[in-house]
């Protein structure tokens, strides 16, 4: 059960750091420490505490060292891997206490810029390590991208860790806050992460006294203080971030009493039966989407899903429309949704059956992308889904552009040979009806010329269908109907025929299009799913080590078309090549490197994640509960500028689970 406490800012009037905490003050660290020792004992993994705040200057920095310098007083081993201070003489007799490990330099632009060692601290392995400011962003170079991701791996090693983070820096409160300040947040962390804390304290400060700091040169130097009060130190932006984070602590508080309440055995406590439904498609307003749904959910305590249509539209996205598609996949994934992937024309039809089928209370859409000529053709999906949806409840968001961007196709490049190749294959069946014209009418001719041009349309597209179709009409009109020679037309009852050819070839090239598609997706989709049935079969059937890995190699390189290596460690748990698809394959030293932080952390990285993604290979762990038992090494999953789907990356997790099942059945470890 998570702990929050509410800490006011500490008064700063002793010189002397061991002297700045009061007694009562000090009772209140220790029997924090108590709690914090009680928590570190239930498992290998570290704790991790957040001093979070609703904005810099509040004291979060300073709580964090007072705190550790309790720790360091009764006894426990604590190194400050990183704290800013920045220039705060009050902070900076704080660290003076402490030990301070030395920091690794990066060069970045030719300028020389230190960050946390964190191979350092690994090596010291120290009971607590202070980790200030959690959602910074590392310098390019660094292991990973982002500081949360060292405070994983500190975690994972079993390393306590306290760090700080402003409210404006949550994930799914950033749309929240550009809203407030009218400032993009580029820097900002999962939920999961807060979710990880056994702690959190709130460092709350009066708004009056952060600006009377700020104005004193206590937060920033005078110059950058004024700015900053112009802009971002607002008393209105202030006085809402403040009120965001009391919420949103008070909030994680209903969540502890709650686990109270279910280990007493309390039940019917809060009745939870809502469920959302939110719909993302390749647009970026599924990302507000999102963070509107997570945030409602997590209030009504409801269960939410993250619905994305697959129609035959998206065949034609984009590289820029489709990254975009998974970029918000993996966001609903982070968020906490059960991400679903529906297939259908109508995507409006599809959401409203699966809604119903789950008993959803409330579904969240965005605007339609559609321009109005789209829609006077295809439809709106949104009002679709408004009319069929009851009684269902129904959220629309705007887009905070204004109007809707409209989603970007890949344009086919224009190549002339379909169009030849269709008139000829129309000619000739032209040519072979001429020579049974003097027993045939034209009708019947155009009736003979629905197969070539229907042929055409599902070889070559929509365009090369519908050029055929005018020449069709064009050929008859001009060699079979009076006056012949000439396309001029006497009979005007020849032109509802023409009229109707049209219609009817595009109608029917429409139903192969979507029948092509709906084969195309199935056969997809079968192919992944029995590819997962053999493999978990075969394993279970494998006799000896080797035979596990040959058939891990075989079924891995044909399922996602990709070269293979399998790393397994030796018994001194360094990692060892066990088998690969092609003798040629070969790691590097840095791609080594990798493997082996992936086999240590038990977390994938290399290329596609945001852990060490300049390597070349894809690494998945062979996870068993908590035990890794190799790494699986692939250096291509899609033919698409070498892009990791949502959906491949979890069958790929999940092979990579099915080969740790079968080695620990034979025994190895």
């Amino acid at each position: 059960m998570e702990r929050i406490k509410t800490m006011p800012e500490q008064t700063n009037t002793c010189n002397d750091a061991s002297n700045n905490i009061d007694y009562e003050q000090y009772i209140a660290l220790e029997q924090n420490q108590e709690y914090f020792l009680e928590k570190t004992t239930t498992d290998n993994k570290g704790h991790l505490k957040i001093f979070l705040g609703y904005c810099a200057g509040v004291g979060k920095t300073y709580r964090m060292l007072q705190d550790a310098i309790v720790c360091k007083n009764n006894g426990l081993d604590v190194v400050i891997g990183l704290a800013e201070t920045h220039g705060r003489k009050e902070t900076e007799n704080l660290v003076k206490d402490l030990e301070a490990l030395p920091r690794t330099q990066l060069n970045y632009s030719g300028i020389t810029i230190t960050e946390m060692d964190l191979d350092a601290v690994l090596q010291r392995k120290p009971y607590l390590v202070l980790v200030d400011e959690l959602a910074h962003s590392n310098i390019p170079g660094s292991r990973h991208t982002k500081r949360y991701q060292d405070v994983e791996e500190l975690l994972n090693a079993g390393i306590n860790v306290y760090s700080t983070l402003n409210i404006q820096h949550v994930q799914s409160l950033t749309d929240i806050i550009q809203q407030i300040t009218n400032i993009k947040v580029e820097e900002i962390i999962p939920d999961r992460i807060l979710e990880l804390a056994n702690e959190i304290e709130l460092v709350d400060l009066p708004i009056e006294k952060l600006l009377q700091r700020l104005a004193e040169g206590k937060v920033y130097i005078p110059q950058r203080a004024q700015q900053a009060m112009q802009k971002f130190f607002k008393k209105g932006n202030l006085l809402a971030l403040r009120e965001l984070s009391l919420k949103y602590t008070a909030k994680r508080v209903d969540i502890d009493l709650l686990s109270y309440r279910e280990q007493e055995d309390i039940s019917n406590v809060w009745p939870v039966e809502s469920k959302l439904l939110v719909c993302i498609s390749s647009g970026k307003i599924a990302e507000k989407l999102l963070l509107i749904t997570h945030r409602m959910a997590t209030d009504l305590e409801a269960e939410w899903y993250a619905v994305n249509v697959e129609s035959p539209q998206q065949i034609r996205l984009g590289d820029k429309a489709r990254a975009q598609l998974y970029k918000n996949l993996h966001l609903a994934e982070e968020l906490g949704a059960k991400v679903i992937t529906l297939n259908g024309n109508l995507i409006a039809d599809e959401l409203v059956k699966f809604a119903r089928e789950k008993n959803v209370t409330l579904v969240i859409a965005g605007l339609s992308r559609r321009s109005r000529f789209e829609e006077l053709f295809k439809g709106s999906v949104l009002n679709r889904l408004v009319k069929k949806i009851s009684p269902i409840n129904i959220l629309v968001v705007g887009d905070d552009g204004g109007k809707p961007q409209p989603v970007q196709y890949v344009q086919p490049k224009i190549t002339y040979k379909p169009y030849f190749y269709s008139a000829l294959i129309v000619a000739l069946a032209t040519a072979f009806a001429g020579i049974f014209s003097h027993i045939i009418s034209p009708h019947d001719i155009l009736v003979i010329l629905f197969l070539p041009v229907i042929i055409a349309g599902l070889i070559w597209g929509s365009s090369v269908n519908l050029f055929a179709s005018l020449f069709a009409i064009a050929i008859v009109d001009f060699l079979f109907i009076p006056p012949k020679f000439s396309f001029a037309i006497t009979d005007l009852a020849y032109i509802p025929s023409f009229i109707t050819f049209l219609v009817i070839s595009t109608i029917l090239n429409f139903l192969g299009k979507f029948v092509r598609w709906r084969t195309k997706t199935s056969r997809y989709r079968e192919r992944f799913i029995s590819a997962l049935y053999n493999f978990g079969h075969e394993m279970m059937l494998a006799e000896n080590l080797d035979d596990i890995l040959n058939r891990v190699v075989k079924n891995i390189s044909e399922a996602f078309e990709t070269d293979v290596i399998i790393l397994l460690p030796d018994k001194f748990g360094q990692l060892e090549l066990a088998t690969k698809s092609k003798p040629e394959l070969i790691l590097n030293e840095t791609e080594k490197a990798v493997a082996f932080w992936v086999y240590k952390n038990g977390q994938p990285a290399g290329k596609g994640t945001n852990t060490l993604s300049s390597a070349k290979w894809h690494y998945v762990p062979m996870r068993l509960n908590e035990n890794t038992l190799g790494v699986l090494c692939v250096i291509k999953i899609a033919a698409d500028n070498n892009a990791i789907t949502p959906e491949q990356r979890r069958l790929m997790e999940s092979f990579a689970n099915i080969v740790a099942l079968a080695l620990t059945k034979l025994g190895h470890k």
